[in-house]
């Protein structure tokens, strides 16, 4: 890690990220604007990822997407619709607006065990399928053991074979890694992920799954951008920022617009390099900004 810490100048300091992180949340309601909760909207990728899931419930959910704007005018859509691979096909095809993109989980998600040929036949056939944006996750086992190298490995293969895909089908498709920080636990190993993902490809790094006991934590969001800022520092290369897994109130999307405004600054504030991962937050964005309870997603 500490080879890390030297390349880029920059090592977590986890008593100063603290103190940033009580100023934040003591002035969260200042960042809770109508105007910013409308932004997160929009920097949504809105998802189902659910052992039911089914194509009617996932179209179901698509045409809610299709219907937004007639039924919300002055709401931006969301970034994405985000689904396991199976589905790539049916949000393309129910999809009405080519602005919202198509985002899969892949490469065997959420544990990333499974053979690496797996992994990348399911990126490939989810590239095949639609997808614009693919999320795959970090090996953590391999790299919580010690074997980065391994770790290395499976993010550029993947990336590889992700943009031969893609080339096949004239476009290019947008590649995030997911560290899984609450399993990484230590500032330390967060970066070390963090620049690892970066360095191997990705597009984007990105927090969680949603399904393992600690997702997302301010923490994390803060480290994970110090390491961005620290890395296009470096190589002058912008790399997103995805905040997923337990996102579900005005105030925790407020909480990560404010890190990354605050780290990144504003040129981060775009859906092109930085997204959040929901399931439930649409609905209360919407009713923080309605100011009455909407249960629209």
């Amino acid at each position: 890690m500490e080879a890390f810490f030297e390349k880029y100048g920059y090592a977590p300091d986890k008593e100063q990220i603290s103190k940033r992180l009580d100023i934040f949340a003591a002035n969260i309601d200042n960042v809770m604007s109508p105007e910013i909760l409308r932004r997160c909207m929009s920097l949504m990728d809105l998802t189902t990822l659910h052992t039911e899931d089914s194509s009617a419930s996932v179209a179901k959910l698509v045409g809610k997407v299709n219907s937004f704007m007639n039924d919300y005018p002055g709401y931006e859509l969301p970034a994405s619709i985000c689904v396991y691979p199976n589905f790539a096909s049916t949000v393309k095809d129910t999809l009405v607006s080519r602005d919202v993109h198509v985002t899969c989980v892949s490469g065997c998600f959420p544990t990333s065990q499974s053979f690496l040929e797996v992994k990348v036949k399911e990126c490939e056939m989810a590239v095949e399928a639609g997808a614009d944006e693919i999320d795959i996750v970090l090996a953590v086992g391999a790299f919580l053991a010690g074997d980065e190298e391994g770790a290395r490995k499976e993010i550029r293969t993947m990336r590889k074979a992700i943009d031969e895909a893609a080339a096949k089908a004239g476009r290019k498709v947008v590649f995030k890694v997911i560290l899984e920080t609450g399993l990484l636990v230590t500032p330390e190993k967060i970066a070390a992920a963090s620049f690892i993902a970066m360095e191997e490809g990705a597009d984007f790094i990105k927090t969680s799954t949603g399904k393992v006991s600690v997702n997302a934590t301010p923490m994390a969001a803060y480290v994970m951008c110090e390491c961005i800022k620290a890395f296009c520092a470096k190589t002058g290369r912008k790399v997103g920022f995805k905040a997923a897994g337990g996102i579900s109130t005005a105030r925790d999307a407020a909480g990560y617009y404010a890190i990354v405004k605050t780290v990144l600054g504003d040129e981060w504030l775009c859906k092109d390099l930085f997204r959040f991962g929901v399931s439930r937050l649409a609905n209360a964005l919407m009713s923080a900004i309605e100011q009455k309870t909407v249960a629209y997603f």
